[in-house]
């Protein structure tokens, strides 16, 4: 660690994580196999789950007694590049400067994992009554896609809690919603000619920018109809075009165009009535295939987060995180996988700050790692209660 940082505890954990460059899309096999062995050091059951790409695990590690009415602490172990940013320090080198720690992750989210690592360290000593668990995926920065199969095997295995905590930086805030999203791959089919007769041909690029004013009107149908829910800055669903790849040269009319485009959807929306807004859209552009052709594939997809509110996870996580009330958030997370396909209820809350993730000089305060620590201590606390106290 640079710059002389306290490199005990917490800080110290979150030192070693960073310098894994787990950037999604790549292995993350280094950081998986040092985080297990720590945790078999102190006293866990660890199983490694393969994910579904090359090069890619997943961690689901239990202390104290089996049993039903544990509960699940969740980070993700990929980070986002760092290509083209202009960052200050070594993003992978946690840095302490101004009474901040520099580094890719620290917030987003290796400072939550760090403090997970710390309460399995003194849950190790301590004599738990009911169990905890903590999942650690990768690959959710490209949608969700790692902890997928995780909860498969976990699914298979019957595995059950009485709640989730997934610690994405909250700044603790106790977040119960959260969007789902659908990605969209939009390809257009036209067909090539010499540009100086372009009528002889068809142009894919053409066929897209229709698509993407139907998406546009799309957008404005949503706004209207969708019944808003304030408690979003956005209180709708949102479609969004992110990419547009067509064509090869000035003098060829082009015969593909891809579009990538995504839906954010407000919990409890599945979005199948936008997506066949979007082939019925494709269908009147081509006039049926007369004017090429138009297909919409979905790509990925994960579902928002609505939790019901009452007791449980809720009520523990408002007690330790010293909150009285609840929000939500704008951005994606695992949570509403572990309440989909496990049925476990979930709130999202961690240290750190979205605001900083995602660019140059992403950072958390040691402060805030402490918080993180505080937090899991009291639930660390209330796993060891005798029932009932």
């Amino acid at each position: 660690m640079q710059s002389g940082a306290d490199k005990s505890g917490t800080i110290a954990i979150l030192d070693r994580l960073v310098a894994f460059p787990t950037i999604c899309g790549t292995s993350n096999a280094d950081l998986i196999d040092w985080v297990e062995q720590y945790l078999v050091a102190t006293g866990a059951r660890v199983e490694r789950v393969p994910g579904d790409a090359e090069g890619r695990s997943s961690l689901f590690a239990t202390i104290g007694p089996d049993g039903p009415d544990g509960i699940i602490l969740s980070a993700h172990s990929d980070v986002v590049p760092v290509a083209g940013q202009d960052w200050t320090t070594d993003p992978f080198r946690l840095t302490a400067r101004d009474g901040r720690l520099y580094g890719r992750g620290s917030s987003d989210m290796k400072g939550f994992l760090a403090c997970m690592l710390t309460a399995a360290a003194s849950a190790g000593r301590r004599t738990l009554r009911r169990p905890l668990h903590l999942a650690i995926s990768h690959d959710e920065e490209l949608g969700c896609l790692g902890v997928r199969s995780l909860l498969r095997a976990l699914g298979q295995q019957g595995v059950t809690a009485t709640g989730c905590v997934v610690g994405e930086p909250t700044e603790m805030g106790v977040a119960v919603a959260h969007k789902g999203k659908i990605a969209l791959k939009i390809t257009c089919h036209g067909r090539a000619a010499h540009s100086a007769n372009p009528f002889r041909g068809q142009n894919a690029i053409v066929l897209a920018s229709e698509m993407v004013i139907a998406a546009g009107r799309m957008q404005d149908h949503i706004r209207q109809v969708e019944t808003h829910d304030g408690r979003f800055e956005v209180p709708f669903s949102t479609v969004q075009i992110g990419l547009i790849d067509g064509g090869t040269a000035l003098n060829i009319v082009p015969d593909r165009c891809v579009i990538m485009a995504e839906i954010r959807l407000l919990p409890g929306y599945d979005g199948a009535d936008y997506v066949a807004w979007l082939h019925d859209a494709a269908r009147r552009i081509t006039d049926d295939g007369a004017r090429g052709g138009i297909t919409v594939e979905i790509v990925n997809a994960y579902p928002g987060l609505a939790s019901s509110g009452d007791g449980g996870i809720l009520a523990t996580g408002l007690r330790h995180a010293r909150q009285n009330k609840t929000g939500v958030i704008d951005f994606g997370t695992e949570a509403g996988l572990f309440e989909s396909e496990l049925g476990i209820p979930c709130i999202v809350c961690g240290p750190g700050s979205i605001s900083r993730a995602h660019k140059a000089d992403e950072y958390i305060l040691p402060a805030e790692l402490a918080e993180g620590d505080r937090f899991l201590a009291g639930i660390l606390d209330d796993l060891c209660a005798e029932p009932g106290a």
